[in-house]
């Protein structure tokens, strides 16, 4: 039998196959070292900036999002994976956002006792919603919290490592657009005008604007329905409400990003899609993913610490996508590193195995990526098939551990791929003399 079980081997399972909940997907060997190479390169930035990373769990009290994200948005009223827990009756939610759960954190453990903090987080979210392309139930987010500093610098700050971020990772074609939301007085003069226009013009709203006419008028602002575009254009400005406290952080922070040449487009209607946001807030976005346009998005939160029980202090982040992102690197194109192994070890007799396996740790040991080859528990197979097999995992070399090698004390390096030079011998006694070449050269 070879090193490939027969067909016979495989029988049919009497049980009815599962599959993944939809819009919560695999993310298969291959797939999966695009999203490493992405999270390693914003664990770099990250650092470099001085943000620490911060693990919070899946599961939150649902008490958190609707006191934080507001009841009457979107996320809270339909998205949310809510249940009760069975053991003591404690309404829980999975978290369909980090940022909450980052505040409840730095309250809890009183984080901010010591003075400010710049934090950043990875992972899964999940909401309840249509699945389409960029937009799935369980997502990934990574995101940058910084707490417990109120000046307009650190708006700035945020922005720039979110700018910084794509340079790093080769995204082009995403436009900045900023708003600010002002502070709560200047809102709340603002909703009221926002009501009296809207009021005025209930023949144009729709079912889901007029539910929102009382409640959450700022929230109509930000309507995808077409039908809309002209009252939604006509409605009072915020901007127009902002008082010289708010002017002057929206300006400040408007210097900065310009003195380092980020360019930006003023949008008075980007509200964002949850309450806790004041002053700032921003979004980068692309016109390359259809609807999913906004790739990352944030803004100044000053009352949500408060809001989860937490002494008043000001706080400013951003999330991102990582699958829009991904998405959007390759539309551009981006080359992706890979994860194949940089060399395969063929192995001619299953005696030689404890010998080759130690050669094989020194290797690894030396920063190489070894596969090495494994039969179906009746030998090893033949050369032939184990050429094959080399071959078809991508590695950039092969090496062979024959008889004849390793009574010399050596190993033949096979070039797998083009511009990998020609075949070559190798002493086994100065693995660290040759190993490097094996990386360089795949």
């Amino acid at each position: 039998m070879s090193d490939i079980q027969s067909k016979d081997s495989f029988k049919a399972s009497p049980f009815k196959k599962l599959t993944a909940v939809k819009g919560m997907n695999d993310v298969l060997p291959g797939e999966s070292a695009k999203w490493e190479w992405f999270e390693g390169v914003v664990r770099t930035l990250m650092a470099r900036y001085a943000y620490r990373n911060i693990r919070t769990p899946i599961v939150e009290p649902t008490a958190l999002f609707v006191r934080g994200l507001g009841e009457v948005t979107d996320i809270v009223e339909k998205e949310m994976y809510s249940f009760e827990d069975r053991l003591n009756g404690e309404a829980l939610t999975l978290r369909p956002e980090s940022t909450a759960g980052v505040v409840r954190a730095v309250v809890e453990h009183n984080m901010l006792y010591e003075g400010g903090k710049r934090l950043y987080y990875m992972g899964p979210m999940f909401r309840h919603e249509r699945p389409q392309r960029g937009r799935y139930r369980q997502f990934h987010q990574i995101g940058a919290e910084v707490l417990g500093f109120q000046g307009p610098e650190i708006d700035a700050e945020v922005i720039l490592l979110a700018h910084d971020l794509w340079q790093a990772i080769g995204l082009t074609d995403v436009r900045l657009e900023l708003n600010s939301l002002g502070q709560p007085p200047e809102r709340l003069a603002h909703r009221s005008a926002l009501i009296s226009h809207f009021e005025k013009h209930q023949d144009a709203l729709d079912e889901d604007a007029k539910r929102r006419l009382h409640s959450n008028p700022l929230r109509i602002l930000d309507t995808k329905n077409p039908a809309m575009k002209e009252v939604v254009e006509t409605a009072p400005k915020l901007l127009d409400f902002l008082g010289e406290a708010s002017l002057a952080h929206f300006n400040a922070l408007r210097q900065i990003l310009e003195a380092n040449g980020v360019t930006y487009t003023l949008n008075p209607r980007l509200v964002r899609g949850m309450d806790y946001y004041n002053l700032t807030v921003f979004e980068f976005i692309t016109d390359q993913l259809g609807s999913q346009g906004t790739v990352c998005g944030g803004g100044r939160y000053d009352y949500l610490i408060e809001q989860v029980g937490g002494k008043s202090a000001p706080a400013v982040g951003w999330a991102l996508g990582l699958e829009r992102v991904l998405a959007l690197l390759e539309e551009q194109g981006k080359i992706f590193p890979d994860d194949s192994p940089h060399a395969y070890a063929i192995i001619s007799d299953a005696s030689h195995l404890p010998l080759v396996l130690s050669y094989l740790r020194q290797l690894r040991a030396l920063g190489v990526k070894v596969q090495m080859h494994a039969g179906s528990g009746e030998g090893l197979g033949s050369m032939k098939s184990q050429f094959k097999k080399a071959d078809s995992s991508g590695a950039a070399f092969a090496l062979i551990f024959g008889a004849d090698e390793l009574q010399q004390n050596i190993v033949s390096v096979k070039p797998l791929r083009d511009g990998g030079g020609t075949q070559r011998t190798e002493s086994l006694e100065k693995l660290n003399e040759w190993a490097l070449s094996l990386q360089s050269n795949s």
